[in-house]
């Protein structure tokens, strides 16, 4: 019994982690005027060359902008781009994104 009562507890704590680190929409709005030169105003790219963010799923976003961060996802063009943005840029930036819902 004391095996489930600390499974249950690790799920709640992690839920909860989750839960309190999500993004600001308004806040990832403001922040994504940069964004927008390549990725458009409304997340959908005006050429083919880079890719959409509207309607990406948020983790998916955060995930692949700590990469470009981190250095494990290269390319030249995000590299400056993301070497600023904290933590809590990114989970704004990829709150906002993931609101504006697919557009194609």
């Amino acid at each position: 019994m004391k095996k489930l009562a600390s499974i249950v507890c690790i799920i709640c704590l992690s839920l909860f982690a989750v839960a309190s680190h999500a993004g600001d929409v308004e806040a990832g709005k403001a922040k994504s005027a940069t964004c927008a030169a390549c990725h458009g105003g409304e997340g959908i790219s005006p050429t083919p060359i880079w890719p959409n963010l509207a309607g990406q799923k948020e983790q998916y976003l955060i995930a692949q902008l700590k990469a470009f961060k981190d250095g494990t996802r290269v390319n030249a063009q995000m590299a400056p781009m993301v070497a600023n943005l904290s933590d809590d840029d990114m989970a704004n930036l990829a709150a906002y994104y993931a609101s504006l819902g697919c557009k194609e």
